[in-house]
């Protein structure tokens, strides 16, 4: 049987009801044999500020302990003027500073993100995989999910309802944890 493997995922998201986080918890729901998803929320997160890096936040060393003990990431974002939102890239910032204190350095990652838009959240996911050259992190290709006119795939409780989504976030999860499993054993 294949090792088990323990996702943080987390939402570029403060709103409460936000489709992301919609996203996030349906993951949960959907996490096949042998993968567990632990959640975080940015929302205690301060804005960043060098003059504390090295000694941050008691949020900010929770955050990052926990991306060090997961064996990947999973991050579900919004897209706000064609990028990623400022507090993920605020929580990405905290997350991989001060330089050579990176707690995201080596982590398989994928994206996922929802948007009322027909684009679904593409461009912020490209803007992150950007963000993961420096960071070295190890993003998978496949399955990419862009989550379009999110209003009409979620009920009024912010549950997700889209059988052709969560049949999308399953692969998904499927990939990471077989992404993971290969770069662990080199």
């Amino acid at each position: 049987m294949p090792d088990k493997v323990t996702i943080l995922g987390f939402a570029g998201s403060l709103r409460k009801n936000s489709y992301n986080k919609g996203l996030l918890r349906a993951a949960l729901s959907l996490t096949p044999k042998n993968i567990e998803i632990v959640t975080y929320d940015l929302d205690d997160i301060p804005a960043f500020n060098q003059d504390k890096e090295g000694s941050p936040p008691e949020a900010v060393s929770e955050f990052k302990k926990m991306i060090r003990k997961a064996d990947a990431v999973l991050i579900v974002t919004p897209e706000y003027n064609y990028s990623i939102p400022g507090v993920l890239k605020n929580a990405i910032d905290w997350a991989s500073r001060p330089f050579g204190d990176n707690a995201f350095r080596g982590k398989p990652v994928a994206f996922m993100g929802a948007s009322t838009g027909r684009i679904g959240t593409a461009r912020a996911q490209y803007h992150l995989r950007q963000c993961c050259v420096f960071l070295e992190m190890y993003p998978i290709n496949k399955p990419e999910i862009f989550v379009p006119f999110a209003k009409e795939k979620f009920d009024e409780n912010g549950t997700l309802k889209d059988k052709e989504t969560k049949e999308r976030i399953r692969e998904l999860l499927e990939a990471l944890g077989a992404w993971t499993r290969k770069l662990k054993t080199g």
